[in-house]
Order: C-alpha cells, then structure tokens, then sequence
C-alpha cells in the first residue's frame, strides 16, 4: 500500500485482508509496540527499522502452516524509490509476488480526512502530508494507482480485480 497520509491506504488494506484472509503488517502499529513515548521520533530511520520488523514477520509467516493468501504492508508512504525497492526485493528473494496500490485523493479530501483522524502516529497531519507530496519520487513498478474519492466498495472491487491479475 503505497501514498500520502490521508489518502485510504489502511481503510483499502483492512478491508483488502477482509476480503481475502489477508493479514494487514501497520508500521505505525508496530512502531507504537515497540518505542513508548518519549522514544518515537517518526524519522525515517525508525521508519526503515520498523519496516525490516514487518518484513521478518512476513518471511516468519511464509514458513507457517497456513500462508496468508496477501500480506499488505500498511503504513508506510514510500514516498523515496530506495523504499519500495526494499519490499520488492525481499519479495524477490522470499518467492512472492508484489502488487503496488497507490492511493490518491484530492488535497482537500486527504486533509479533511487527517483532521477528522485519531491516528496511531501522531505525527500525520496536513503539514506532513504538503511536505511527502513536495518529494514523493514516482513509482516506477506496475501498479495500480487508486482514487480514493470512489467508495470503499468500489475501491475495493477495482483492487481485487487487480489482485487476481497475473
């Protein structure tokens, strides 16, 4: 799952896993598990750190008896190139497929929903937003690129079919 901070990725990600027995990793969850205040810094090396823990649970997951049919990684933009390259590498060496959902919505949409928002990360806010949009890098791997101002619903049917994809 892949955009800005207010434009759906958790909302599409749960209801994704609902979907299809698939298990949602939230960095910011296990962010807020593993560094108690006063020790979260939301900096993008704690960032990267709490995305390697998501990706050795997803290998922990691939060796159980009963493999999630998707893994959807959830909180995190990948705003930055080198951070999509990481998940799909790891896919590569782990045997799995990776399939980008990029969510977008207008700036208007994406601020109403970060003020209406009681998020885990209390860092995600409009001005966060204005400054991962000023350098986002584009994504430059097949994916498919979602408009969140649909509904849920109709997200969700587009980001299965795409699921289903070869």
């Amino acid at each position: 799952m892949a955009g800005l901070p207010g434009t759906g990725k958790s909302s599409i990600a749960r209801a994704l896993a609902s979907e299809t027995g698939g298990v949602v990793f939230d960095k910011d969850r296990v962010r807020a598990a593993l560094f108690p205040e006063p020790w979260i810094e939301y900096s993008q090396q704690q960032d990267d750190f709490c995305v390697e823990i998501l990706l050795q649970a997803a290998d922990y997951l691939l060796t159980a008896p009963h493999v999630p049919p998707f893994i959807f990684i959830d909180g995190r933009v990948f705003a930055f190139r080198y951070q999509i390259e990481r998940v799909v590498n790891w896919a590569m060496g782990s045997d799995c497929r990776v399939k980008i959902i990029h969510t977008i919505s207008s700036d208007e949409t994406a601020h109403r929903r970060l003020e209406a928002d009681h998020h885990t990360a209390t860092n995600r806010n409009y001005d966060l937003y204005l400054k991962l949009k000023a350098s986002f890098e584009k994504i430059e791997y097949p994916k498919l690129t979602l408009d969140t101002e649909q509904s849920l619903e109709s997200s969700v049917t587009r980001c299965l079919s795409y699921l289903r994809t070869d």
